[in-house]
């Protein structure tokens, strides 16, 4: 969705190293269809000279992440702003977390999404699992539209 918004302009999307090693799969797996370049790094080095922030999409992050650790990414979401790049920035959070922790939109995200599973069917129940994604009002159209369109079946 990072790289929808920018228009499919820009290549590249940024995943801190904390976030939980199958979501970096997929996120690997569908950007190699769409030949977006996936750098996985710790997120405080996002910030640094090392990192052209003009050519990514997005940047994720995790809290509780997968040593979990909470983070309050506010501060780091403000420098991303004052680059005016129109960076994405995503959270991947647990809901249950939320509850007693800042929601990612106050910290500043762009983006949040997650497993509710914890509240639903258990895990050796056989599913379906449940997840949530939730972004500013501002992208809903940018959302894939199987989420939140319509579908008919023949």
């Amino acid at each position: 969705m990072a790289y929808n918004i920018n228009d499919g302009e820009k290549k590249k999307f940024f995943v801190d190293e904390n976030v939980f090693l199958p979501t970096i799969a997929v996120i690997k797996t569908r950007a190699s269809y769409l030949d977006i370049e996936v750098v996985v790094g710790k997120y405080q080095d996002f910030l640094t000279d090392k990192f052209k922030q003009e050519e990514y999409c997005g940047v994720l992050v995790q809290t509780p992440d997968t040593h979990g650790i909470i983070t309050d990414f506010s501060d780091f979401f403000k420098k991303i702003d004052e680059k005016k790049h129109n960076t994405v920035k995503v959270v991947a959070s647990d809901l249950l977390s939320l509850t007693i922790t800042k929601s990612p939109g106050s910290m500043g995200a762009d983006i949040s999404f997650g497993s509710s599973q914890r509240f639903g069917v258990p895990m050796g129940f056989g599913g379906p699992y449940s997840g949530f994604f939730a972004t500013k009002k501002n992208n809903i159209r940018k959302m894939p539209g199987r989420i939140i369109g319509i579908s008919k079946d023949a």
